[in-house]
């Protein structure tokens, strides 16, 4: 797994996928993962994608295996994550690349698109807000004052089984499934998650949204709630080359529960601008 080290910044770490034919040269395909996760939480794309696209698979610093800041204040921000992603996308040395975000992943994507658009080919959304909505963060706070108090008190693991049950996956969902996500997400230190969790309920990408030009595709739950619905909307009337398209859910999730469905449009999103077949004879 490659790692990707600098001066004085926390070493980051990322997957990569690739299942291409040597000879085609084919682009780069980033997926970025959200709040509290990390590069493995797209495993289940990966065999959708890696035979067409190189897929990079990055740890956020501080979560999965990419280092941790000393000063979580000054090192963990949406400006660190925005140098972390160009970094990485210098060092796979073929800029422009497809980016695909997932919940804060996306947001952190629509802030890229926005302030560096000549480093992507096509942006992809899935289930990402413009912001987290306050009734999302009391929802992530449980019986406790604040969504800070409720990761403090119950910590990393206990927290992301609670939001497992209490918002992310619908009823019925293999047990398997929702004990390797809480385990998953429970690796994260909890510091790290109440840091990112100040910085989840504060980031708004709306400032960002009337600069991005590169084809965007938005992915997002056919029932979703009414605030999310008319952050949808926002998207619609102010990104041109907006594309969006439901899934029968109403869970925010889908990235998981879906993993088929939601690969395949965006691995036919980004063929379709780059003019190749992504289907073999």
């Amino acid at each position: 797994m490659p790692e990707f080290r600098r001066a004085g910044k926390p070493t980051l770490h990322y997957a990569l996928d690739d299942y291409t034919d040597p000879w085609r040269h084919a682009p780069y395909l980033l997926l970025q993962h959200g709040y509290g996760r990390s590069g493995r939480f797209w495993y289940s794309w990966v065999p959708y994608l890696s035979r067409f696209y190189k897929i990079v698979r990055p740890d956020l610093r501080g979560l999965g295996q990419s280092g941790i800041p000393d000063d979580l204040e000054s090192g963990l921000n949406v400006e660190a994550y925005i140098d972390d992603l160009l970094a990485i996308i210098d060092s796979l040395g073929s800029a422009p690349i497809h980016y695909c975000g997932e919940s804060l992943g996306g947001i952190l994507g629509m802030v890229l698109a926005a302030q560096h658009p000549q480093r992507l080919r096509t942006l992809s959304l899935v289930a990402a807000p413009l912001l987290i909505n306050q009734d999302t963060q009391r929802a992530f706070a449980f019986d406790y004052p604040t969504w800070q108090e409720a990761l403090q008190t119950m910590g990393s693991r206990k927290w992301a089984e609670a939001a497992n049950s209490a918002t992310r996956f619908p009823e019925g969902t293999d047990p398997g499934l929702l004990a390797w996500y809480a385990d998953e997400m429970g690796k994260s230190p909890v510091e790290v998650l109440i840091r990112m969790s100040r910085i989840a309920s504060t980031v708004d990408a709306t400032p960002y949204i009337d600069r991005i030009r590169v084809p965007t595709l938005g992915l997002y739950p056919e029932h979703a709630p009414v605030t999310i619905q008319s952050q949808e909307q926002t998207l619609k009337e102010r990104i041109r080359s907006l594309k969006i398209v439901h899934v029968p859910s109403r869970h925010h999730t889908i990235q998981n529960i879906m993993p088929a469905t939601l690969a395949e449009e965006v691995l036919h999103f980004a063929a379709q601008h780059d003019g190749v077949a992504c289907r073999e004879p």
